[in-house]
């Protein structure tokens, strides 16, 4: 007997905690502050997208071993902000034996979607999520929070990066490895104890990689007009030769790869390479999509006449 029934795992409830009320950027608080974020309109500042990562990771895990930490894409379109005190719950469509790709979302405990994903095991993942967003998109009528802003445009300089166990991850990150360990989702072993790790060394959880690749972003000196609010709208994480390891270098380079523009926002989607040290071999990727707040920009709307 057969069946075409999907089916799907799923994680229990979590509430996932604040940890960037206290971020700071071009010298002011970010819409994580819950000030901040009542006075652009929402109720509370929200939880970081990539907190909800953590969540999927069992699940994916349970599907394709330790593949998933060493070639696994986790591609991600974040359509609705949760605040410290809501549960979430995660799921993964199972796919099919053999398969390298399953979907992928998130909600919370009222069924109220929180993002939509695709999981996918490389080296040969096919159209993730993120590239199917980013093909649809339009180009910008008129930009000017990011005017100064082109495809294709670089990172001023190579990064290099690392994360101890103890570091503090700077303003944008006010907390270190350790701290995050004490309030994730879903702790394992595998990110302080080597001993435990397949790999020998302790591995970077999937949401701490966005930390990691963010760490040093200021160095990019992409020219987006300040003082401006952004958040993540959509952030796919690609392991190439992974995991990333706790205190080992790395070597950063970033590269613009879209512009696009909503009602609300200006974005600029920014794919993030990360290498060993000497910048030889490809660890791993992030895209992101900074969405910038066009009312969070003074003067905005005559800005835009006059462009």
């Amino acid at each position: 007997m057969s069946f075409d029934t999907p089916l799907s795992l799923c994680g229990p409830l979590r509430q996932p905690q604040q940890m960037l009320a206290d971020q700071e950027y071009s010298g002011h608080s970010s819409i994580h502050d819950d000030s901040m974020a009542e006075e652009l309109g929402f109720r509370a500042g929200p939880i970081e997208g990539p907190t909800h990562f953590s969540q999927f990771v069992p699940l994916l895990a349970r599907i394709w071993g330790n593949d998933w930490f060493e070639r696994g894409c986790f591609s991600s379109h974040f359509q609705n902000m949760v605040v410290e005190g809501e549960s979430v719950r995660a799921f993964v469509e199972l796919p099919e034996p053999g398969a390298t790709r399953a979907r992928a979302w998130a909600e919370k405990a009222d069924g109220t979607p929180v993002l939509e994903a695709s999981a996918s095991i490389g080296p040969e993942h096919g159209e993730t999520l993120l590239e199917q967003r980013m093909a649809k998109l339009r180009p910008p009528e008129k930009l000017v929070i990011l005017s100064d802003l082109e495809v294709g445009m670089t990172g001023a300089q190579d990064e290099p990066v690392r994360m101890d166990p103890d570091q503090h991850m700077g303003n944008l990150y006010p907390f270190s490895l350790n701290q995050k360990l004490e309030k994730i989702t879903e702790y394992s072993h595998w990110y302080a104890d080597g001993a435990s790790s397949p790999w020998g060394r302790p591995i970077i959880p999937l949401e701490m990689v966005s930390v990691l690749a963010e760490y040093t972003s200021p160095k990019a000196q992409f020219p987006v007009k300040h003082p401006v609010i952004g958040l993540f709208a959509d952030q796919e994480i690609r392991m190439v030769d992974g995991p990333l390891l706790v205190g080992e270098d790395y070597l950063i380079r970033r590269e613009i790869v879209a512009l696009s523009e909503s009602k609300r926002t200006e974005s600029y989607w920014v794919r993030t390479r990360i290498f060993d040290a000497a910048g030889q071999q490809l660890k791993a990727e992030m895209l992101l999509n900074h969405a910038t707040l066009k009312h969070s920009f003074p003067g905005y709307e005559e800005a835009r006449k006059g462009a």
